[in-house]
């Protein structure tokens, strides 16, 4: 059995309602809903069947202004040595999700760059605040409608970028 199809069985069990059908079958990736995310998290950690020891990559993604955000995770077994994706979508308007952080002591930075670069709030994260760009910083940049401002601070940012190659 695929593993991706094994975790959504297990989840759909153990959290009934959670996982998140898709039209079309596919086996890249589990799309759940977020309310759960948290206890779900600490279960696929330290399900016997499961064991995600390694939370290897947090990310956001824009998928448009109609369709909103999504957080991406990716876990690796080490010991039984699989892995998965899990997607969550996230509103645009208020964007918030379960952290794991306290799970995953590694999803700290992850999600605090997540919060970043895209503004999803991480309910429950011990310290959440932005780790690239000054506090002050207005807006989210990996956003499809974030709008570069000209100046920050007094200072003039530049649009053409020259040298960097």
């Amino acid at each position: 059995m695929i593993i991706n199809q094994k975790v959504s069985d297990i989840l759909e069990v153990k959290f009934p309602g959670v996982v998140i059908l898709p039209d079309e079958p596919h086996n890249d990736f589990i799309q759940i809903h977020p309310e759960k995310w948290k206890e779900i998290a600490k279960f696929i950690k330290t399900d016997s069947e499961l064991k995600f020891d390694s939370c290897q990559c947090i990310t956001g993604v824009d998928l448009g202004i109609e369709d909103g955000l999504e957080v991406r995770y990716n876990f690796h077994s080490m010991q039984l040595k699989h892995k998965i994706e899990i997607r969550i979508a996230v509103e645009r308007k208020n964007p918030s999700i379960p952290s794991i952080e306290q799970v995953w002591r590694g999803a700290n930075w992850l999600e605090r760059e997540v919060y970043d670069m895209y503004g999803i709030r991480f309910k429950g994260h011990r310290d959440l605040r932005r780790m690239l760009l000054p506090d002050d910083w207005k807006g989210w940049p990996l956003r499809k409608d974030y709008k570069t401002p000209n100046i920050y601070n007094g200072m003039k940012i530049p649009k053409v970028r020259k040298g960097w190659d």
